[in-house]
């Protein structure tokens, strides 16, 4: 059994943003060698999040205006008083800091149309998502 960590280092350019990372994340598991085990994706910032979901253009559209329809940006929150993100926060804790994929011969078990995405509540900032790879090692 072996455990291989990285990370991939992001930019955002917009206050919510929802990125696509499926290929950076496949590319990781495929560098680490793990044929069968389990990989997992963590955003390490309290308001971002990562998702599993389709990526079409429309869908992620109205992604973005459901978080911005189910919390409001500028709304009356205890938070605010803080630093004026509430509204990150809540939708991060909607939405959570990790998702955990099968590794079959030694690809992310995705569905057909699942992709991972990186979703940015409070850009634009620099951020880093945590990959950790746990399986059976088997590099040729």
């Amino acid at each position: 059994m072996k455990i291989i960590s990285n990370e991939i280092d992001l930019k955002t350019s917009k206050r919510l943003e929802i990125i696509d990372i499926s290929s950076k994340v496949g590319e990781i598991v495929k560098f680490t060698g793990i044929k069968n085990g389990m990989i997992n994706i963590f955003t390490r910032h309290s308001t971002s999040a990562i998702v599993i979901n389709e990526n079409e253009t429309g869908l992620v559209k109205d992604f973005e205006n459901l978080l911005k329809k189910i919390v409001p940006e500028n709304s009356d929150y205890a938070h605010n008083v803080i630093d004026n993100n509430a509204d990150s926060h809540l939708r991060s804790f909607l939405l959570g800091g990790s998702q955990s994929i099968p590794v079959i011969g030694g690809q992310m078990d995705l569905g057909t149309w699942q992709s991972i995405f990186f979703v940015e509540l409070d850009g634009p900032r620099s951020r880093k998502v945590k990959i950790t790879v746990i399986g059976q090692y088997l590099r040729y």
